[in-house]
This record gives structure tokens, sequence and C-alpha cells, in this order.
């Protein structure tokens, strides 16, 4: 198939982190990813290294104690982002409604200046009184620190045999027992830390009445401003703000239209208190954000308003607006079918039930589409079949049918998490080769998460390698086969059973990889790297260009690095991957 430079995924910066046992473990760090129409990428690493939770992120799939922390996926896709909502009457009272407010709270903006003075003087005067944020942070460290190791140790004790492990209980009870003395010491100097500056502010009064006649002169400086009238430019750019209002919230239901609205109304009167450009698209967006995202206007009739927006799937909070990208514009295959499919509802009902909800289409069109999915991804008698349980299926029928629902909603992108490793071989090929053939026909983006090297061999046109949460080396696949340049990469690939020769032990990765709920000083693979510089251990590396399609992130590819060679069993590999994996 044709591959096109069209960005069809844009990852930038990408923070994901979890809530476990009162601990935040950093699951994604900083990945910054294109994934482009029509190709297939594979994304690669051991168990724990974060390929999963990355790829639910572009899909609104995390766990309930997983959330995005920080950056953007920004999804183009046409269709999607172009808005029309009608312009009947309520829509126009609505929007006069809107203009009102935002003409009230356009005031403000010309008091924004001695606003933002009045507020960083409420804050120095807060602070005063309390603990400084790197103060608290340390305390607070501390105390969850030894928290979760008591939790851990509690967890331990549980598993112990009472009749055969007595010295083991009793050893770890006491340990538990100091450990709730230390905390509760602990707690105890946070809480007489935090009384001994409070007190000590309290009898500052020298401070407070400086502060006070500070504050107090600027709030009379500040009502001077508010009271000047606003311009012709700022009402105009008002009534275009109640109408990108009216498109972002135009979608919702009447209660939850209101309420959105209400937000946001209130993020835009605290935007123009604290004078944010509001002429801006990126300051514009970033308001909205919190809220919902944000439909730009572009133009009108009198039937109807019409804008456009930038889908950031990092920001789409709505379990409804999920419902419009999840199995229509990306769609996912998961590991075991059996999982995915209602063990209690027939096959044919399965898929038609899909095609009704998001296509619309009557039921008798809706089976007939079905029946054609089920021919294309080679189940045999599918007319027979239609009426068929999941347990009357084989595992790589099963698995065929779960990519038929898939595929039901014709996604751009289509994630298959590890689709073939609950099958044998010579199935794991059959549905690889059917992947690749649905492809050219409905014109899809694979992303493919495996940790088979021989999958990535014959899928992939594209690598990234992950661990530790971030991506360490991305290119060409017969970049990273043939020309690999992190140790990680090397290590990975010297692990194919493969390319063992005969007599000889093979090759695994030492050590395990660092813990995600710790800040990582230096470069993750450090400490399992044979190859490791001293910088490895002190800076975290840079991602190095080595062609336009090529990089990875390592201090090896540093000009003032040792010139290091690759391993010896990933040398001359070409023949030996031909051989292996039949490319």
């Amino acid at each position: 198939m044709e591959k096109t430079n069209h960005v069809l995924l844009s990852v930038r910066d990408l923070n994901v982190k979890f809530r476990v046992r009162g601990r935040i473990l950093t699951a994604i760090r900083g990945i910054s990813l294109d994934i482009y129409k029509d190709e297939s990428i594979a994304i690669v690493g051991e168990s724990g290294s974060g390929k999963s939770v990355f790829t639910k992120t572009f899909a609104g799939m995390l766990d309930e104690n997983g959330y995005i922390e920080s950056g953007d996926i920004i999804f183009d896709d046409p269709t999607l982002a172009d808005t029309k909502v009608s312009l009947d009457s309520g829509a126009n009272k609505r929007i006069a409604a809107s203009v009102r407010k935002l003409n009230e709270y356009a005031q403000l903006e010309a008091g924004a200046l001695t606003y933002n003075q009045i507020q960083r003087l409420k804050e120095e005067k807060a602070a005063h009184a309390s603990l400084s944020p790197e103060e608290e942070a340390a305390m607070d460290l501390q105390i969850s620190d030894l928290v979760f190791q008591r939790t851990e140790l509690f967890n331990l004790k549980q598993t112990f045999d009472p009749r055969k492990e007595v010295s083991e209980i009793s050893k770890t009870e006491g340990q538990i027992r100091h450990m709730d003395q230390e905390i509760r010491r602990l707690q105890k100097a946070r809480a007489g830390a935090m009384a001994a500056r409070k007190k000590a502010d309290k009898e500052d009064t020298a401070f407070h009445q400086e502060m006070d006649a500070r504050i107090s002169s600027l709030q009379e400086q500040y009502q001077k401003d508010i009271a000047q009238p606003i311009s012709e430019e700022q009402k105009q750019r008002n009534v275009i703000l109640a109408k990108e209002i009216e498109l972002s919230v135009g979608r919702y239901k009447p209660i939850k239209r209101s309420r959105t609205t209400a937000g946001l109304l209130n993020a835009l009167h605290d935007a123009m208190q604290r004078g944010d450009d509001l002429t801006d698209d990126n300051t514009l967006n970033a308001v909205f954000d919190p809220v919902t995202f944000r439909v730009r206007y572009l133009d009108e009739t009198p039937e109807k308003l019409h804008g456009t927006t930038v889908l950031n799937l990092a920001k789409v909070k709505d379990a409804t607006d999920w419902t419009q990208i999840r199995g229509t514009r990306i769609a996912t295959v998961f590991q075991d079918p059996m999982t995915s499919l209602n063990p209690i509802i027939t096959i044919g009902k399965q898929i038609t039930s899909i095609i009704i909800k998001h296509q619309k289409c009557s039921e008798v069109e809706a089976r007939k589409r079905a029946l054609e999915l089920m021919m294309k991804v080679g189940i045999p008698n599918a007319e027979k079949r239609f009426d068929d349980y999941p347990f009357q299926y084989s595992g790589g029928m099963r698995q065929r049918i779960v990519i038929a629902i898939a595929l039901s909603c014709q996604p751009k992108i289509l994630i298959c998490d590890e689709p073939t490793t609950a099958l044998d071989v010579t199935i794991q090929a059959q549905i690889l080769k059917l992947l690749k053939d649905l492809q050219k026909e409905f014109h899809y983006t694979i992303v493919f998460i495996t940790h088979d090297l021989g999958v990535v061999a014959n899928i992939a046109d594209r690598v990234a390698v992950m661990y530790a949460g971030q991506i360490v080396e991305f290119g060409q696949v017969e970049e990273i086969f043939y020309d690999p340049r992190h140790p990680y990469t090397w290590a990975l690939l010297s692990s194919l059973p493969q390319l063992a020769q005969k007599n000889t032990k093979l090759y695994s990765i030492t050590g395990t990889p660092p813990s995600l709920y710790n800040k990582i000083v230096g470069d993750p693979f450090a400490p399992r790297n044979p190859y490791c510089l001293k910088v490895d251990t002190l800076k975290e590396p840079p991602m190095f260009r080595i062609t336009d399609t090529h990089f990875a992130k390592t201090w090896l590819e540093d000009p003032r690095a040792p010139k290091v060679r690759k391993p010896e069993i990933i040398e001359n590999i070409h023949e030996k991957l031909i051989e292996a994996f039949n490319i």
C-alpha cells in the first residue's frame, strides 16, 4: 500500500499517571510520536514498559485510577472536527444571554494588571503563614513512602503460615509497629512545624500591616480601573465567543448544555479577570479545555452555525464524546478474543448491534454488512455460522470475529493489542496476513502492540521501542532490525530465540526495569546496560537523530561518546531474520 506523510495522530509530551495504594505511578513519561495515515507502526518492549497504557489513551480506555497529567494527542479527523449547530430561537436566546454576560465580564480586563498584583500580594501573605511547597512536599514524601512500605509489610504478613512461620510473623509485626511509630512522629513533626510557622506569622504585625495597606490601595485602584466602558472591539469579540460557546455545547442535551455553558462562562470570566489574550487561539483553547474542547467559529447561515475544532484526545472528558471516537474512528483488537466477545450472545448479533448503533441502519442492512465482514475475515459458511455462539468457534475464528467487529465501523486507526499471543503459530501467521490484506481495502492505520519481534518483522512499516514509559528508539523497521542504536534494542534483538546457536545459552536481559513510583535519574536502562557510561547515571539522554526517520535516546550517539560495537549475535542479522521469519 502506498504510504502518505499525512499525520493522523500526533502525540506531544504525553505524561500518564496512576494512583496506586496512596502513591503516584508515572506510567508514560514525556512521549512524543507522530502516527501516519495508512501505515503500520509497532510498539515493542517488555511487559510493563507502557505499551498498552500508551495506546489506551488514544481511545479513552485508561483504568479509573489512571489520568493524563499533561500533553496532547491531536487526532486529525475533518469529519469529527467539522461542527454545525442549529440557529433556532433557543440557540439565539442562549447566544444573546452569553453576550450580555461576556460584556459584563469584559470590564474586568481593564483592571487585569492591578488584579494580578493584588493576587500576588495575597499569595505572599498566605505563604508567610505556612510551610513552603518544597518543605511540605519533602515531609509528605517521607510519610507517604513509610505508609507504602507499611502496607507492603502488612500484605507480606498475610502470606505467612501462622503454624509454621511464627518467627517471621513476629518479626514483621515488630517492623510494622516501628513504622507506625515513625509515621506518627513525622506527622507530629509536620503539625508542629506548621503550628510554629503560623505562630510566627501571627506575631509579625508589621508585615501584616504593610501588606494590608498595599492590598487596600490596589483594591481602590482596581475599582476605578473596571469602571471604564468596554470597546467595540471587545463587544464584537464577545459575540464570536458566545457563538463558540454555543458551537462547543450544541451536541449536549439541555441540562448538560446549560451546565457546560455556565462552566465556560466562568472560565472566560476568570480569563478576562487575569487579562488573558482571548484573541489568541492557543490561549482560548486552554481556557475552554478544562470544561470541554473548543469549537472555533467559522461562518453561519440564518439556520446554522458552522465551526471546527482541534480534536485533542488528551482533553476529551465526556463519555458521549468518546462514543463518537471509540469504535467509529479508533477501534481495538485485544489479546484474548473470549474476553472481547459476550459468551451468551450470538456472533451475528454482536456484529450487527455495533453496526446498528454507530451506522444507524436497519437490522436487515446490518445483517447484510455483518455477513460481508464475516466473509472478508475468512469465516467459512458465514450464513450458517451467523447464529452460532462464541464457544462454537475456534480461537483463530473468534479472533477473526473480533477483527470483523473492530472494522464494522471502518475506523481510521486499528489498535492491535497483542492479538496473536493466545493463538498457535500457524493461526498467528493467518491473522497477521488478514490484518495486512484488510488494510489495503479499508485503508486504516495499524498500531500493533507486541513483545514478539517476529510479528514486527512481518507487519510493521515503523517501530517504536518502549522502555520504562518512554520511547527510547524509533525508525523504519529495516533501521530498527539492521541498524539498531539503543542498547535496549540490542538486548531485545539478542533475546530472539531464532538467533541462538546450537549448544549456546539463550541470551536474556539481566536485572529488572526501574520502579515507576520513583523519579528516574539519568537513563532508565542504565542499571541493566552493559555499555553504561557515567553520564547515563546522571543525566537523561536526549533523542538523537540518526537519519530523517531514525532516532535513538542514548548517550552512545553523542559525538563525544566512545565508539561501541553492537553485540556479535546481532551482527549480520539480515540473513538470520529472513530464514527465521520468512520476511
